[in-house]
C-alpha cells in the first residue's frame, strides 16, 4: 500500500479535496480529526493543562478549544509544545489504520502540518493543495466566524504556500478558477500506475 500525504495551508481546501479522492474509493484519515477528538482523553487533558495550565479548561473541566487554539496559533513555542503531546499519538492511531488497511492499493493521510513536523519522508508521495493566501484568509473567517488578524496569525504559523508545493510531489490548485476533480482524478490515476 502506498502512503499519500495530503496537506495544504489553513483555508486551502484541503478536506474538500480529501472528499473527492474518497469518491473515487480511496479511503482518507484525517489527522486533525483524530488529534482534535483527543481533547476528549482524560490523560491527554491532564498532559495539555500540565502544559499550558487550568487557562485552557471550560468551568465543565473540558479543553475550551477556542482558548487553546488563540495560545497556541500566536505562538510558535506554544505550538511546539502542544504537537509533542498530540502528534505521537496521533501517528499511532494512524499507523493501526494502515495496519488494517494495508490489503489498499493506496491510502490518504490528511493533515495541515505534513512539513511542519517533518513527516514527508513517512509517505512514498505528498500533495499540497494550494491556494491563493486572500482566498485562504476569506474561507477561514466564513467557516470559523473569526476575525481576520485571528487567522492571520495562524496563517503566519504555517510554511508558506510556495515551500509547501516546492516540497511535495503534486499540487492541486484550489484559486476558484480551476476545477478540483480533474486535478485529482490525474494524481489518483498517476498513484494507481504505481500500485499495479
Amino acid at each position: 500500500m502506498l502512503r499519500v500525504a495530503l496537506t495544504g495551508n489553513i483555508g486551502s481546501g484541503k478536506s474538500t479535496v480529501a472528499q473527492i479522492f474518497n469518491v473515487f474509493g480511496i479511503k482518507v484519515f484525517n489527522a486533525d480529526i483524530e488529534a482534535r477528538n483527543l481533547y476528549n482523553d482524560k490523560n491527554v487533558i491532564q498532559l495539555l493543562t500540565a502544559a499550558f495550565t487550568n487557562i485552557i479548561l471550560s468551568p465543565s473541566g473540558e479543553i475550551d478549544k477556542r482558548t487553546l487554539a488563540t495560545i497556541i496559533f500566536s505562538d510558535k513555542i506554544a505550538l511546539k509544545k502542544i504537537n509533542s503531546i498530540i502528534h505521537p499519538l496521533v501517528v499511532n492511531k494512524y499507523n493501526e489504520w494502515c495496519t488494517i488497511n494495508k490489503d489498499d492499493r493506496y491510502t490518504i493521510h490528511e493533515s495541515a502540518i505534513i512539513f511542519e513536523n517533518i513527516l514527508q519522508d513517512k509517505f512514498d508521495f505528498v500533495i499540497n493543495v494550494s491556494a491563493p493566501v486572500d482566498i485562504r484568509i476569506q474561507r477561514v473567517m466564513d467557516r470559523d466566524n473569526i476575525p481576520e488578524i485571528d487567522v492571520r496569525k495562524r496563517v503566519n504559523n504555517q510554511l508558506s504556500d510556495e515551500e509547501k508545493c516546492n516540497l511535495s510531489h503534486f499540487v492541486i490548485i484550489n484559486d476558484e478558477k480551476r476545477f478540483l476533480t480533474p486535478q485529482a482524478q490525474s494524481i489518483h490515476k498517476t498513484l494507481l500506475s504505481y500500485t499495479q
